[in-house]
């Protein structure tokens, strides 16, 4: 045990300027990340905090910069409205955050964005927004400058809430191109490649019977997959394809694979705009006998957690969820030092993994 003051108080900036051989006005310069230092001296200071020990206050930090240093990540769409009939029997947001926890495509936006702010010092907010007293409560932390900015996943296609964040002039970034036209920086997937990619693979294996299980078609991106389906299938002399709309869920992969065998009792190759779905798909295919791909071939879409788990594993449309995810934020980061920057759009590129089922 020491009796040395210097041993065990906490270090300041003082000590980081000493250690640097700089003054204290360039340390806080450096900290609260003011662009115009000298490279070397920025790294001067940076081994100096590390030598020193030294932690910024962030809450003197957010005095200065005035930034939070987090973002909201914010899961919107449609859900039910106070004093409106609930479909779900819930009464509450349980029946909106109940499936989005059980999608492993929203846990893949956030190890996205975790990744992304982590080195950076900085923190997500999960927040939902499927009423519009939720809605108002989002705009309200961001006014307050509780975050610096928005990370919005929208699951609807009449989603308001990127146009209240523009109107607003809150800094925001979507995950998916908006359903109408908003100015608003966002990314997304070629959609209609990726489907494309999966008709063209079950042709090929030759498949001839083929259907398809859409996700609900008022979300954009599901709209886009049927129709970059279909458009292939066209092309190759396929007129009309039967589809069944699922909702993202592997319950409704199995309820429209019952209602599609019905339709056409001898199809022997299967599109699931996601994997869950396709995951339902193969075991009501399971359950009737019909071996995969044996006897049907199925094709999904994500590549997520649930394209491993299915027996056999999934052939699937790659969507890189955990890329776009950091690049949604690299965009919002972006938009927070360069504000005057216009709006705009990165699109990733699908591809098709091949495994067992197809």
């Amino acid at each position: 045990m020491t009796d040395d003051p210097q041993a065990t108080r906490t270090p300041t900036l003082e000590d980081v300027a000493r250690a640097a051989g700089v003054s204290r006005a360039t340390v806080s310069r450096v900290v609260n990340g003011v662009r115009n230092v000298d490279p070397a001296i920025q790294e001067a200071v940076r081994q100096a905090v590390a030598v020193t020990g030294y932690t910024p206050n962030r809450a003197a930090r957010s005095l200065v910069t005035r930034r939070a240093d987090s973002v909201a990540l914010v899961v919107s769409g449609t859900g039910v409205e106070p004093g409106a009939p609930d479909p779900g029997g819930s009464g509450d947001q349980g029946a909106f955050t109940t499936p989005v926890f059980a999608d492993p495509f929203f846990g893949r936006v956030v190890t996205g964005v975790v990744n992304y702010l982590r080195p950076r010092g900085m923190h997500p907010v999960l927040m939902f927004a499927d009423t519009s007293r939720a809605r108002e409560e989002v705009l309200s932390y961001l006014r307050q400058g509780r975050a610096d900015g928005a990370l919005v996943v929208s699951t609807h296609a009449g989603d308001p809430l990127p146009g209240l964040l523009t109107d607003a002039g809150l800094a925001a970034v979507l995950y998916a191109r908006p359903a109408r036209p908003v100015p608003v920086s966002y990314v997304d997937l070629a959609h209609e490649d990726g489907a494309r990619l999966a008709a063209e693979h079950l042709l090929a294996r030759g498949c001839r019977r083929i259907v398809t299980v859409s996700g609900p078609l008022d979300v954009p991106a599901s709209e886009a997959r049927l129709a970059g389906f279909r458009d292939t299938m066209a092309r190759h002399g396929h007129r009309d394809v039967p589809v069944a709309e699922g909702q993202f869920t592997q319950e409704s992969g199995e309820e429209a694979m019952e209602r599609l065998l019905a339709e056409q009792p001898d199809l022997d190759g299967v599109f699931a705009a996601n994997d869950l779905m396709a995951l339902g798909a193969c075991h009501v295919l399971r359950e009737r006998g019909r071996s995969v791909p044996g006897d049907v071939a199925v094709v999904g879409f994500d590549d997520s957690s649930a394209a491993l788990a299915c027996r056999p594993p999934l052939t699937t449309v790659r969507q890189p969820v955990e890329e776009m995810a950091a690049e949604m934020t690299r965009l919002l980061l972006d938009r927070l030092t360069r504000p005057d920057r216009p709006p705009t759009s990165v699109i990733f590129e699908p591809e098709l993994v091949v495994r067992g089922s197809a």
